[in-house]
């Protein structure tokens, strides 16, 4: 066994695709999805640490599932709140978005039934389609008539998973488009909210409901530990589907639920979101992030969002180029194949609402000297 792990870790050396954890304490963050500085407001804080100043007969840990003694009339509450906040009729709070993914996939197809995905999906939902007995098929990044082809084969329940807002690419789901060819088969959608949420709409509601489609959308996974700044994710639909999760979502039903702790920070976290001041900062580093490569002979993939993205070819080069910007003092890190295509390859850089016009300048200059 010792020997096999040896073999596939030389692979990954030997391609340049060898994943390692690292530290990059002090440096200017352009890489981590805190895309409101909400994982490090004061403000948060301080509510969070009153709350249990205020309210001392609570328990470290969820102590069980929530099917035996791990709920809660706080979880209970907290997940109408966020229904309602989200226009939704129901929501079910997962550990995680990799299980609310998971754990939603895997259950709602069953054999017989289709599941069409978006190519550039995040990896829980590919995961949790393997594990459904359900024919898959994938369709060409953000192309209708891919799509299309793909529902004229579908049978039994047919179900359309998207993300609003990619996360290697940064750019958003044409969700008017896909929700036209969905009443047009009979198909069900799915969107994975997880970085449209704090970024897209008013109040960073997302980009479904920014479009006015939430009752044309049969589930939404809104997870919290990105622009939200915690842990935890909730899958938003209707009081059946919700019912139907507490029984058959095995990633909910089999684990620990998460402690007091998590859900009053979800809670201060939605109340901070809300304030329109962070996501008008984002917006505004996004646009001057945009402006700096008018005209320069980069290939910048196209996207409003947070998450903007640098084609870099080349596992070497593109690891390189991240290297040599943490040596200048910004935390950008290089996204590879597998991970993504070959010759895709890209510096992925997340922008917040706490950098400053002068650092987004210096990172942009930094590059144009580099290549």
């Amino acid at each position: 066994m010792e020997s096999f792990l040896d073999k596939k870790l030389q692979e990954r050396k030997d391609n340049n695709s060898m994943r390692c954890l690292q530290l990059n304490n002090g440096l200017i963050d352009f890489s981590s999805n805190d895309y409101l500085g909400l994982a490090q407001s004061a403000e948060a804080k301080e509510a969070n640490a009153n709350y249990f100043i205020e309210n001392k007969a609570y328990k470290l840990g969820a102590t069980g599932s929530r099917l035996i003694s791990g709920n809660s009339a706080f979880a209970e509450n907290l997940e109408n709140e966020i229904a309602q906040f989200h226009k939704a009729e129901a929501g079910l709070i997962f550990n995680s978005g990799y299980d609310a993914n998971l754990g939603l996939f895997a259950c709602i197809a069953q054999k017989g039934d289709t599941i069409i995905c978006d190519e550039n999906i995040h990896a829980c939902i590919i995961d949790g389609a393997r594990l459904s007995f359900a024919q898959r098929f994938t369709f060409k990044h953000n192309n209708l008539e891919s799509l299309e082809n793909k529902l004229k084969n579908s049978q039994g329940n047919i179900f359309i998973a998207v993300e609003s807002v990619y996360s290697m690419d940064g750019d958003m789901a044409p969700l008017k488009e896909i929700s036209a060819l969905a009443k047009k088969y009979n198909a069900n959608i799915i969107v994975d909210e997880a970085h449209a949420i704090g970024i897209i709409g008013k109040n960073g509601e997302g980009l479904v409901q920014h479009l006015g489609l939430q009752n044309h959308i049969f589930a939404r996974v809104v997870t919290f530990g990105k622009a939200l700044g915690c842990h935890g994710a909730i899958v938003l639909g209707s009081n059946k589907l919700k019912n139907y999760l507490i029984n058959f979502a095995r990633s909910f039903i089999y684990t620990t639920a998460l402690p007091l702790h998590s859900l009053v920070t979800i809670q201060i976290m939605y109340a901070q979101m809300a304030k329109q001041k962070d996501i008008e900062l984002l917006n505004n580093n996004i646009s001057h992030f945009k402006s700096q490569f008018l005209n320069k002979k980069f290939e910048l993939i196209e996207s409003d969002s947070a998450i903007q993205c640098l084609i870099i070819p080349g596992n070497e080069e593109c690891k390189n180029t991240a290297l040599f910007l943490q040596q200048k003092g910004f935390d950008v890190r290089a996204i590879l194949s597998p991970t993504v295509a070959t010759t895709k390859e890209r510096l992925r850089i997340c922008l917040h609402a706490f950098n400053s016009n002068s650092e987004i300048t210096a990172l942009c200059n930094t590059l144009i000297l580099r290549t």
